[in-house]
């Protein structure tokens, strides 16, 4: 399965990533870091802006496709900015054409909070993410045991980054519930055979307290789907390829968000 290999493949990586960088090592490098830029709040939606869009940077779609070819992270992060989106996500899997690099390109660039997407396993790369300029970090139910979750939001907690723990069904969801995860996102990719269903969000919505935030992430296109999950009073969407498809991403975030 597409996902299990990713994990074997992930576990390898970090292994060669200590060996390079020892933790010890990552954590005196953090030491005279920026401040932590609030995810939490810029995604939390309010009145002026019942709704916030989380614009992802990546190059590569799970399939393997080519998503941009003309792909600068800093130069789209710009152009994010330049739309006042509420963060951007950066997603560093060498798998997705992603880098560290990336992230840390993007955190020179702009100053709107940074979300490190990736296939997290381990503290290393929490400590890694922050070194890098994340401000939060996507945990990802299917690949994480309840009391991995809880260990890694409180490393999180710890070096003041937020993290959004993401879902795909109701048994992940009733895992994610049992944390203490404040963000959870609403992936509508099934991670096994990557059809894309928007009903996954409004289905799974209204089994989530009212007291945390809630993602809808992928498969989101229109700004008719955006008033849809505006409706259903979700916090914020994460859209990547319908933006980065498109020849002017300025132009497109406009169109997604009714400007």
């Amino acid at each position: 399965m597409f996902l299990d290999k990713i994990v074997k493949e992930k576990y390898k990586e970090i292994e060669e990533r200590k060996k390079n960088i020892p933790l010890e090592e990552l954590k005196r490098g953090l030491d005279g870091r920026d401040k932590v830029r609030d995810f939490k709040r810029a995604i939390t939606r309010g009145k002026d802006v019942p709704i916030r869009l989380i614009a992802e940077i990546k190059h590569f779609s799970p399939l393997g496709w080519i998503i941009r070819e003309d792909f600068v992270p800093s130069l789209l992060a710009k152009a994010y900015e330049d739309r006042c989106v509420a963060a951007i996500s950066v997603l560093t899997d060498r798998n997705f054409g992603g880098e560290l690099t990336h992230l840390k390109e993007v955190r020179e660039t702009v100053t709107l909070p940074l979300l490190r997407k990736d296939f997290i396993l381990d503290p290393y790369q929490i400590y890694e993410a922050r070194l890098n300029g994340a401000d939060a970090v996507l945990l990802i139910a299917a690949i994480l045991k309840e009391d991995e979750i809880n260990n890694l939001i409180s490393l999180s907690n710890e070096l003041k980054m937020a993290a959004l723990v993401e879902v795909h069904n109701e048994s992940e969801l009733d895992k994610a519930l049992k944390t203490e995860a404040q963000i959870i996102g609403i992936n509508n990719r099934n991670l096994y055979t990557f059809t894309v269903d928007l009903k996954t969000t409004l289905r799974l919505k209204p089994l989530i307290p009212p007291s945390k935030i809630v993602v809808s992430e992928s498969g989101i296109s229109t700004h008719e789907e955006i008033l849809l999950l505006k409706e259903k009073e979700i916090d914020a969407v994460l859209i990547g390829e319908a933006i980065l498809r498109s020849k002017d991403v300025g132009s497109k975030i406009d169109k997604l968000l009714g400007r």
